[in-house]
């Protein structure tokens, strides 16, 4: 009788959390679909005490059938891929390298993860007007001094350069939770084989790796479902030009440039449908590692 009190008691007291996260998730969700039904265009005049026209289905027709609609796709999960192998990549490079002890490492530690904690906004400017510039950045001084043209990051690599920014942003989150994977190994595994013989190649690859596989797993999950949805690091450097309109920036011109707001409720819709649709897919990934 106790255990069935204390459970009750437990869920009255959650009762209050739980309707607010579902009000919070609910309610935005339910206006967007109600949006995407209508014709709603402010700056002609349509309001909600007026009401609105019911369209139907109009709005996520002419949103799937925009030029502009497939390119951002392609760019959306041309940027999440690409972050994607840099961070898991360098994220295990940097773990190994954090684990071995060495002086300062504390330090070097913190400096490593501390770019996770710098606004996206303010990474991206910095990276914009101190480091790629064509004129006064940082790479334009490198690419003089060995002689070569700088290059106008923005514009002739503006899908390049915003891989790189938001890969540095999420790069710390990365290392550290692979670094909190590789301490967990057992280290009498590596001792063991490396008295065997068994080179650093292979014990990379027939130890580490597979330790990893769960780790790697929730970096690749977590991050993706982040990655979706970027925005900031295109709004402050490229404005969704030169290619870099993802399915995120384009919903936002047609609500804010466009003042079209049942159109990009539409658009909204599909991103959803393509956020759900990737999580389901690194979740049976996910699943298949646990279960391993």
């Amino acid at each position: 009788m106790a255990t069935q009190h204390s459970r009750s008691a437990a869920r009255l007291m959650m009762t209050p959390a739980v309707i607010l996260l579902l009000g919070w998730m609910l309610v935005p969700l339910t206006m967007t679909l109600y949006f995407s039904f209508k014709r709603y265009l402010p700056m002609r005049g349509d309001s909600l005490e007026r009401g609105l026209d019911w369209v139907g289905f109009e709005n996520y027709v002419r949103f799937i059938g925009s030029s502009s609609f497939w390119p951002s796709v392609q760019a959306t999960l041309l940027i999440v891929g690409g972050v994607l192998v840099i961070t898991v990549v360098l994220g295990i490079l940097l773990a190994i390298l954090l684990d071995q002890p060495f002086w300062g490492q504390g330090i070097v530690r913190i400096l490593v993860i501390a770019p996770f904690f710098v606004m996206p906004t303010v990474s991206a400017l910095v990276w914009k007007n101190m480091m790629m510039d064509p004129v006064n950045g940082m790479f334009a001084y490198l690419w003089r001094f060995f002689g070569a043209e700088p290059v106008s990051w923005m514009s002739d690599a503006s899908v390049q350069s915003i891989i790189l920014i938001v890969s540095w942003q999420w790069l710390p989150f990365a290392t550290l939770i692979l670094l909190t994977a590789i301490q967990s190994l057992d280290s009498e595994q590596l001792e063991a084989a490396e008295m065997d013989g068994a080179p650093v190649l292979s014990r990379f690859f027939y130890i580490i790796l597979p330790h990893l596989g769960r780790a790697i797993t929730i970096v690749i999950l977590i991050q993706t479902i982040f990655l979706l949805s970027i925005f900031a690091e295109i709004f402050v450097t490229t404005g969704g030009s030169f290619g870099t309109r993802t399915l995120t920036y384009l919903i936002f011109q047609r609500v804010v440039d466009s003042q079209n707001i049942g159109l990009g409720s539409a658009g909204g819709v599909y991103a959803i449908i393509l956020a759900n649709i990737v999580a389901l897919f690194l979740m049976r990934i996910v699943g298949k590692n646990l279960d391993q």
